[in-house]
């Protein structure tokens, strides 16, 4: 038998490279990529938050209900519970976070408080300056009477006060002198040159005017005329008289007959003390309390 050939074996060895194309650096880098991300945003959130939130978060994850308490018979398996005793907690709900709303701070609160304060100081200011301008023209009215002879005896006529509306500046009947022929919106011409003083006085002050017009309780034959057509007849020839003394139309705001609703001597109605012309310059600054001015 002839010799066999042996068979020939070709082993074909692939040599390794050193993995410039393989993929694992990549996951690696990935993850690094993503942890640096993780790391900067905790950064940020830690930026922007308040100290209330920062506090939720903390709670959040802290153990606050855990507890020692047992709720069965003790020993092994006997029952032990970390939740509080009484009714049972869902072990499928969701966790929350309670955070309480702290109150503004107490800066905040200042400033608010010192805005007032600066406001009201500044009412103060503006009643006060309106207050001696006031005082002003009233001491120029009383002036004004005694100054001209025309108007001799008529400083008995004239009552000035303060009300809470503003400057009143009422002309009275007295029993020797009348505004206004009897039954009549007429004016005297002693009573039209006063209103002409009165009207100099207030001309260069900036406040409105409400003119209204009063009667006694004295009856009034005039048919379907009576007292509150009188009174107001005789207020509205009052306005008249002030525009013709040079007053701006446009400060008048309001003018209103009253009749004898609204008597100046309370306990005699019939009194000629209580037909009377109610002047009053009205006031442009509120009446802060005593306890602001």
């Amino acid at each position: 038998m002839a010799d066999e050939v042996a068979p020939i074996i070709i082993k074909k060895v692939k040599k390794g490279g050193h993995g410039a194309h393989g993929g694992a650096w990549k996951v690696a880098y990935a993850d690094f990529v993503t942890a640096m991300m993780a790391f900067f945003l905790l950064l940020w959130l830690l930026n922007v938050t308040t100290t209330e939130q920062k506090e939720g978060l903390s709670d959040y994850f802290a153990p606050t209900t855990s507890s020692i308490s047992q709720s069965g018979a003790g020993g092994l398996l006997g029952g032990k519970s970390m939740q509080t005793e009484g009714a049972r907690i869902s072990d499928r709900g969701v966790p929350s976070v309670v955070s309480s709303i702290s109150p503004p701070e107490q800066g905040k609160k200042d400033e608010g408080e010192d805005a007032e304060a600066e406001e009201a100081e500044l009412l103060a200011k503006l009643a006060k300056i309106e207050e001696e301008s006031f005082e002003e023209a009233k001491s120029e009215i009383r002036q004004a009477i005694s100054k001209d002879p025309e108007l001799s005896g008529l400083q008995d006529n004239i009552v000035i006060d303060m009300t809470p509306e503003g400057l009143r500046i009422q002309i009275v009947d007295q029993f020797n002198e009348s505004m206004f022929n009897s039954g009549s919106a007429s004016i005297t011409p002693r009573i039209q040159a006063l209103i002409g003083k009165i009207a100099k006085s207030i001309e260069k002050l900036p406040n409105s005017l409400s003119i209204s017009g009063h009667t006694d309780s004295s009856a009034f034959n005039g048919g379907d005329y009576g007292n509150w057509e009188l009174s107001s007849d005789r207020a509205n020839a009052s306005r008249r008289a002030l525009l013709e003394a040079g007053l701006e139309p446009e400060r008048i705001e309001k003018v209103a007959g009253r009749a004898d609703t609204d008597p100046l001597i309370m306990d005699d109605p019939s009194n000629p003390g209580n037909r009377r012309i109610s002047i009053i310059l009205l006031r442009e600054t509120p009446v802060l309390p005593s306890n602001l001015k």
